[in-house]
C-alpha cells in the first residue's frame, strides 16, 4: 500500500508527523485532495481542516489551520500553518467569543488596515467553527 509522509506544523510546534494514506485540506483555488504520488505542488492555503487519513489505523486525524503554505512531493506533504491546532484542542465557545470580538473590531475600526485585521480574524474564527463543528459530527 503506497503511503506519503505528512508534517504539519506551526510556529508554536509540530501538531502531526506521520504516514497517511490520504490528506484533504482548503487550498487557496478550493479544497485539494492529496494521494501518493500526487504531482508536485505549493500552494497558500485558507483557514480550514486538514484531514489526514492515517496509514496505521486508518482513522482520521483532524488538524485546524488558519492558513499558512503547502507544499506536496511524490510521497511527502508538508502544511507549514501560520496557527494549527489539533481538532480534540478546539473550543467552540472560546472560538465564539473571538468570532464575536472580531466582529466588533470590524465595526469600530479607525482605519482600513484595523478593518483588515479584523476581519482576517472573524474569518479565521468563522472557519475554526465550521470544522470544528464538522470534526464533532463524525
Amino acid at each position: 500500500m503506497a503511503t506519503l509522509h505528512v508534517d504539519v506544523v506551526s510556529a508554536e510546534e509540530q501538531i502531526f508527523s506521520g504516514e497517511a494514506k490520504f490528506v484533504a485540506l482548503p487550498g487557496e483555488g478550493g479544497e485539494l485532495g492529496i494521494l501518493p504520488q500526487h504531482t508536485p505542488l505549493i500552494t497558500r492555503i485558507k483557514p480550514g481542516a486538514v484531514r489526514i487519513q492515517r496509514a496505521d489505523s486508518g482513522e482520521e486525524e483532524f488538524v485546524f489551520v488558519a492558513g499558512g503554505i503547502l507544499e506536496v512531493q511524490p510521497h511527502r506533504v508538508t502544511v507549514l500553518a501560520d496557527t494549527a491546532i489539533r481538532g480534540k484542542d478546539l473550543d467552540e465557545a472560546k472560538a465564539a467569543e473571538a468570532k464575536k470580538l472580531a466582529e466588533e473590531a470590524m465595526k469600530n475600526a479607525k482605519s482600513d488596515i484595523d478593518f483588515a485585521k479584523a476581519q482576517s480574524e472573524f474569518a479565521a474564527m468563522a472557519a475554526q467553527i465550521a470544522a470544528l463543528r464538522k470534526f464533532r459530527r463524525k
